[in-house]
């Protein structure tokens, strides 16, 4: 007989930008793992949906972000089965020339988190890890703002973000031609 997992069996870690760099393999895995949907996808490397894709993301953020980036796993058992990562930045930077002036001024004017990845292996998908990691992330960073991107086709992850509070903010391309996403956006209550 097998014990049912609880949710108390997870912890969470929380590194910083010296700290994330042996971890890459490790969280590229995971994310595969977990988005078993864009790896199989035909012409998904060529949209940047891949694993040597997200190695190549996490350690360009890493570098140019240094100031506040911050990466959160969750591990069952001394494995990892989650992970996210964000940092703060400009809105000029994150929403860019195209999208910028739909934003409203109060936004752009406050501090902002961008979340980059979120992802949890499916073998714990649905058991609060998703939004335990988005919280330490937001713990960490302190934004007054959050923004990430989505897939429009990702029902479970735009479920959790709906969820969080997160609203759909416009389209967004990270490159001429490349998909659209939908860029989400939650402001942080104040506690």
């Amino acid at each position: 007989m097998t014990t049912p997992r609880t949710r108390t069996d997870v912890v969470i870690r929380t590194y910083g930008p010296g700290q994330v760099a042996p971890l890459v393999d490790t969280i590229a895995d995971l994310w595969a793992d977990a988005h078993p949907e864009i790896v199989d996808t035909p012409g998904a490397s060529t949209d940047g949906l891949s694993v040597p894709a997200l190695r190549r993301q996490v350690l360009g953020h890493l570098r140019n972000h240094q100031e506040g980036f911050t990466l959160v796993a969750a591990y069952a058992h001394g494995l990892m089965i989650g992970f996210g990562y964000a940092f703060p930045c400009t809105p000029e930077y994150w929403f860019g020339a195209e999208l910028l002036p739909q934003i409203p001024e109060h936004v752009r004017a406050g501090r902002l988190m961008g979340l980059c990845e979120l992802a949890v292996t499916p073998a714990w998908q649905g058991q609060g890890i998703g939004t335990r990691l988005h919280t330490a992330l937001l713990t960490a960073i302190n934004p007054e703002w959050a923004s990430l991107l989505v897939r429009p086709d990702n029902t479970a992850g735009r479920t959790l973000y709906d969820r969080l509070g997160y609203r759909y903010a416009g389209p967004y391309r990270n490159e001429p031609g490349g998909p659209v996403y939908d860029l989400l956006l939650l402001q942080i209550a104040l506690a």
